[in-house]
């Protein structure tokens, strides 16, 4: 634990939620994805407390802080504290699922890899709405993470701030989760993330322009308390399809191998096969849709988009649950947008699936007849639309 050689009194961070645009269910077999940083944010206003306590106030902000005291304080609304003392950076099971599990968990992997870290008050504001598969608790992280290399002078790289990030949500806060959320918010921008090797994914920037047409991302409201079974069966069967060839990834096994070995491999069950079929197309996709992003040619970007969106459907099988198979929310959410949308734009399912949000690029001019269809059939306030933010976890000039 180490103290800052001098006081900040005021300072301000930033890290933003995320969107996953192409490489749907990739990363986990050590894939590529394409994913990109939002405008959409988690901001705090800090000061170094002097001790190994961390206090965070989270409030409604409406983005205007003061000062008074000594102590940073929003003009908005009064939400909850978190208390968080860095004195024991041990994993503690009452904070597991809770915020203050990702400050003693960052702090963790900070402190385990010879970087300083020290008490700070803070006051906390998001606008990243939480469950709607933009990343909140990824971006808390970050934040975090930019806390602590901004006030006690952290030499480190956005990376490894995912990694910790990454850490704090897999031991202490008690849920399993790649990497990709995380470094899509330390990077910033649209980057292509390959997790090749997943110790040292190579992060490669994409220059992106859509004028005329906005990203957005619908939540249909689905509930994921039970599809932890469906979650977990996608990648032990891209696993167990992988094991066939001696291999731990599908990342590691030749395709063309793959597509001999089609008849031998049914023993595992046609899903497995199908669903190995979607990761060697959508990895494969990604690279496609960065290169149609660079040239400009939106036409066949979105094709891809919908190509993408269409494997999940019928090969990863993601989009309902087959234990529930009257609830198909994300499948009606991509038939409106096939029909609203054909021929002007795009739309697949976005992230885990089998509940929760779809993403769509929707033309401009479209825009609100798109929200009007949306909330009515899944309720108001239920699209988002995004912008990309080329920014990601950062320090804030005040």
């Amino acid at each position: 634990m180490s103290k800052p050689a001098t006081h900040n009194p005021f300072r301000i961070f930033s890290a933003p939620g995320r969107v996953e645009i192409g490489g749907n269910h990739t990363d986990h077999q050590h894939g590529r994805v394409l994913a990109a940083a939002i405008g959409l944010e988690i901001t705090a206003a800090v000061t170094v407390s002097g001790s190994s306590l961390c206090t965070l106030r989270c409030v409604h902000s409406n983005g205007k802080w003061k000062e008074e005291n000594g102590k940073i304080e929003d003009e908005g609304a009064a939400g909850s504290d978190i208390f968080v003392d860095l004195g024991m950076l041990d994993v503690v099971p009452e904070e597991t699922g809770t915020s203050a599990a990702f400050v003693r968990g960052v702090a963790s992997w900070f402190n385990a890899h010879g970087y300083a870290v020290g008490g700070f008050d803070a006051s906390v504001s998001s606008t990243i709405p939480i469950g709607a598969g933009l990343s909140s608790s990824a971006a808390f992280a970050v934040l975090i993470g930019n806390i602590f290399k901004g006030l006690f002078g952290a030499d480190i790289p956005p990376i490894d701030i995912a990694r910790a990030g990454q850490f704090a949500e897999n031991v202490y806060f008690g849920k399993p989760c790649g990497l990709m959320d995380q470094a899509a918010s330390s990077f910033g921008g649209l980057n292509i993330i390959d997790f090749a090797d997943p110790q040292k994914p190579v992060v490669t920037p994409v220059s992106a322009e859509l004028p005329g047409y906005s990203m957005c991302v619908v939540n249909t409201g689905g509930s994921h308390a039970d599809l932890t079974p469906d979650y977990a069966a996608a990648p032990n069967e891209m696993k167990a399809v992988a094991a066939h060839f001696g291999k731990g990834f599908l990342r590691e096994v030749d395709s063309g191998e793959f597509y001999a070995s089609v008849p031998d491999l049914r023993r595992l069950g046609d899903r497995a096969i199908l669903r190995a079929i979607h990761f060697f197309n959508d990895n494969n996709r990604v690279l496609k849709q960065a290169a149609a992003l660079e040239n400009g040619d939106i036409e066949t970007f979105f094709d891809l988009v919908i190509e993408s969106g269409r494997s999940s459907l019928a090969y990863l099988q993601n989009v309902f649950s087959p234990s529930s198979p009257l609830q198909q929310g994300l499948t009606l959410a991509l038939a409106l947008s096939e029909r609203m949308l054909e021929g002007a734009g795009a739309w697949r399912v976005h992230g885990g699936g089998f509940a929760g949000t779809i993403l769509a690029f929707v033309p401009d001019e479209l825009k609100r007849d798109y929200d009007l269809q949306m909330s009515g059939v899944f309720g108001e306030g239920c699209c988002h639309f995004l912008s990309i933010r080329k920014e990601g976890g950062r320090e804030c000039k005040v």
